[in-house]
């Protein structure tokens, strides 16, 4: 009976539609197999951490690894069953095409949750910003698509190398037309990564331009200038310029110098005072760090002091100035210190005639 049973077998088996069968059977069961401990051990792995992006990345992948192996499997019952060469050849074709439009939709899905997971991450990494996700998106999908195009074109047993040359010279062409636009995004792309300056941050260009920055863009640059002026610079005129960020440092506490000449022959130490109390009179001007005075000079008319003081940012160092040179003159005036002008003695001689 066993070995009726064994003969029956063998002789289905040596058919090949039968084993064809048989392959595709095992193919669902491997699939399903695959699938069900890939997903199953990242899953319980998964479940331990704190974010969403990898369950998002398996939700993602398993379906095209079930189908992946579901393919394979019908590649090779395909096979074994003698079909006519041409019919073979547009079948794996097919194939081969499922399996290509089914990874690219993948990728594109991991490649925007990770994108995601990076913009969450922006504010610890300096080179991440959110305004520049959407661009990383767009690259990725375009280089995403370009390769499942090539792979298609593969696929089907097409000559690759005329599309390539003819990519090559579009994306040439496109480059020197588009070669200041294209300075300008890169300009842009290393502004935000490199950081100079943040949105209302205070900045000097070596190019004379200063105001606050109201605006970071892929092509350019925003500053408000204090005349409520609103300039806008290419970003590859600002990759290459020094910039001097006023608000940069360890806090946007900003230093403001005045610089006032006495009369010869006045108190030092009491003129010290009277500039230490007027400076502290100024609203503007912070508690801490205190005002400094410094006795810098001792010029052809005067003794030259220098006040420094402090203030919160650097748009209000014109108000803190303008508060700094009241209070100094009213101070100096009220206390009979005199504030001298330039002076020039002129001699004249008189020429002795000879004659």
């Amino acid at each position: 009976m066993f070995e009726e049973v064994l003969g029956w077998t063998q002789e289905w088996l040596e058919k090949p539609w039968v084993l064809a069968l048989l392959v595709l059977v095992l193919a669902v069961l491997s699939a399903r197999l695959v699938d069900g401990l890939i997903c199953r051990a990242v899953l319980r792995f998964t479940s331990k951490t704190k974010t969403e992006i990898d369950e998002r990345l398996v939700e993602a992948l398993h379906r095209p690894i079930f189908v992946s192996v579901l393919l394979i499997g019908v590649y090779v019952a395909v096979g074994i069953v003698d079909v006519n060469p041409t019919l073979f050849r547009l079948l794996a074709g097919l194939l081969k095409t499922v399996a290509i439009v089914m990874w690219t939709s993948a990728t594109l899905r991991v490649c925007s949750t990770l994108l995601d997971g990076l913009g969450s991450l922006s504010e610890r990494v300096t080179w991440i910003d959110q305004r520049t996700l959407p661009l990383f998106d767009n690259l990725a999908r375009l280089v995403i698509v370009a390769g499942a195009i090539y792979f298609l074109l593969v696929a089907w047993n097409l000559n690759v190398g005329p599309w390539l040359a003819s990519a090559g010279v579009l994306a040439l062409a496109i480059s020197f037309a588009a070669k200041d636009s294209l300075a300008n995004l890169f300009g842009g792309l290393f502004v935000i990564m490199d950081s100079p300056y943040k949105i209302g941050d205070f900045i000097n260009l070596d190019t004379g331009e200063r105001g606050m920055v109201v605006k970071i863009g892929i092509r350019s640059t925003r500053l408000l200038t204090r005349d409520d002026v609103e300039i806008t610079i290419p970003n590859a005129a600002i990759a290459v310029s020094k910039i001097v960020n006023e608000s940069g440092g360890p806090s946007e506490k900003t230093r403001v110098t005045c610089t006032i000449g006495v009369a010869y022959g006045s108190d030092v130490d009491h003129v010290r005072q009277v500039l230490e109390r007027a400076a502290g009179s100024v609203d503007e001007v912070l508690d801490e760090p205190t005002p400094r005075i410094r006795f810098t000079e001792m010029g052809d008319s005067a003794l030259i002091f220098r006040v420094q003081c402090w203030v919160d940012e650097p748009s209000v160092r014109g108000r803190c100035l303008d508060g700094l040179n009241t209070a100094i003159y009213k101070a100096l005036n009220a206390e009979g210190i005199s504030i001298p002008f330039p002076q020039r003695d002129v001699h004249l001689h008189q020429a002795i005639s000879t004659q």
